[in-house]
């Protein structure tokens, strides 16, 4: 997650996580052994399905980080900056926030997005100069 979906991504890097992790998450299912019977409580088994929830949480970012075609805030899409290297934002586009829904094991997830509305505050690009 670190390398490809870090605070600076690519949409190349972006994929290769998604793939990597739906790779992990098939070992993962075909090598978990957990120890423990079922006629009382199991830790073992809590934790092996907090693991597997894991994997779920961390392709839903590489997906969102791909969707959000924009540097904005504390992400940065190296192929969306300036020729100086700043964050370049896309509020035309991107002035929501996104909520995935699950669709089901092997489907890809379904966006909904509430637009943001800003009164007070006026929307800006951030400068790391």
């Amino acid at each position: 997650m670190w390398d490809k979906c870090g605070m600076a991504r690519s949409a190349e890097g972006l994929k290769l996580g998604r793939t990597m992790i739906r790779d992990l998450r098939e070992r993962y299912w075909r090598e978990v052994r957990v120890l423990g019977a079922g006629e009382e409580p199991n830790q073992s088994l809590e934790k092996a399905a907090r693991v597997a929830d894991f994997f779920e949480l961390a392709e839903l970012m590489c997906v969102d980080a791909l969707h959000r075609e924009e540097s904005c805030g504390g992400h940065f899409r190296v192929e969306h900056q300036t020729a100086d290297g700043e964050a370049q934002r896309n509020d035309d586009k991107f002035l929501y926030v996104a909520a995935w829904e699950y669709t089901g094991e092997g489907s890809d997830p379904r966006l909904h997005k509430e637009p943001l509305q800003y009164e007070e505050v006026k929307l800006a690009t951030r400068s790391y100069k």
